[in-house]
């Protein structure tokens, strides 16, 4: 009978597309489920294989890279370690709108209860992508450390999900196209000359160009301005930025967050394989929370 009363013990789980940095996930023994990616006829595991610093070059070069959603059986074995010892599983997955990795980890998680009645597996479509999928988790775990149980977590995550506003600019709209992540005469407006795109996640969890500014600083600008506009009257405790291989990019946002902002807490990582695949190089990105996307 006491065993009952007792609350089930619980990990958080994330995609490889949270885009953090890897010991900010080991620290904080959050558990990653990795999509995949071929480039130059290789196939590497996301957050494994190669460096951004390498990825980056091979984009530049004009290699494409091509994404490769999780399997369901390799999503299952991944979380049955969690499962087997008695634990529940909260998973908050990629964004529908961007991959069909969702579904899989939906029938990874129905493949782990069917083999053990007692556990329960929670797969959350965050609708977020990248840090903005960091930012949730670091949010989760907060919600969690305050001793919440699995549900009364998933209950917030799904409450908050579309308060993480991702405020994006890229170089050029070429990769995001070639994609298939926006239409081509969408691409085609965004290679005029100094034409830089901005860019958000909308509440399907899709990428949408919402505006253009002409020239980079104007458009790093821009994205700030956003961020601190739809952050007023809430209480961020870290803004995240992410950026494709142009650190010094990221880190003039960065300074325009503290001066604009006032948030001194600022963690910068280089865009994940995964999601730099369909971005290209160049792409900055600030996370916060805030009024809707």
């Amino acid at each position: 009978m006491q065993e009952d009363l007792k609350m089930r013990d619980y990990v958080i789980t994330v995609n490889s597309t949270v885009d953090l940095p890897k010991e900010w996930l080991e620290e904080r023994h959050v558990p990653v489920v990795p999509l995949k990616y071929t480039i130059d006829g290789e196939t590497y595991t996301d957050m494994e294989g190669l460096s951004a610093k390498e990825f980056f070059a091979k984009l530049r070069e004009g290699k494409m890279s091509v994404t490769s959603q999780v399997n369901p059986e390799e999503a299952a074995g991944l979380l049955e370690p969690y499962v087997k010892e008695g634990k529940d599983v909260l998973h908050l997955g990629f964004s529908s709108g961007l991959s069909g990795t969702l579904n899989s980890m939906k029938i990874a998680g129905e493949m782990l209860e069917e083999k053990y009645p007692e556990a329960k597996v929670i797969v959350i479509d965050t609708l977020c992508a990248c840090l903005g999928e960091g930012l949730l988790l670091h949010k989760a775990l907060q919600e969690k450390g305050k001793g919440k149980t699995i549900e009364e977590v998933a209950q917030w995550v799904e409450d908050n999900k579309l308060h993480i506003c991702h405020d994006v600019t890229v170089d050029d709209l070429n990769h995001l196209h070639r994609g298939g992540r926006v239409s081509k005469t969408t691409a085609v407006l965004g290679t005029l000359v100094q034409i830089k795109p901005i860019i958000h996640m909308d509440n399907n969890g899709k990428l949408q160009v919402i505006g253009k500014e002409r020239g980079r600083k104007k458009s790093l600008n821009k994205i700030v301005d956003m961020a601190a506009e739809q952050a007023k009257g809430w209480d961020n405790d870290i803004i995240m930025i992410t950026h494709g291989d142009c650190i010094e990019d990221a880190e003039y946002v960065a300074k325009l967050v503290r001066e604009k902002m006032g948030i001194d807490n600022i963690l910068i990582h280089n865009i994940g394989t995964v999601i730099g695949s369909h971005t290209g190089p160049g792409v900055v990105a600030v996370f916060c929370m805030g009024n809707e996307r």
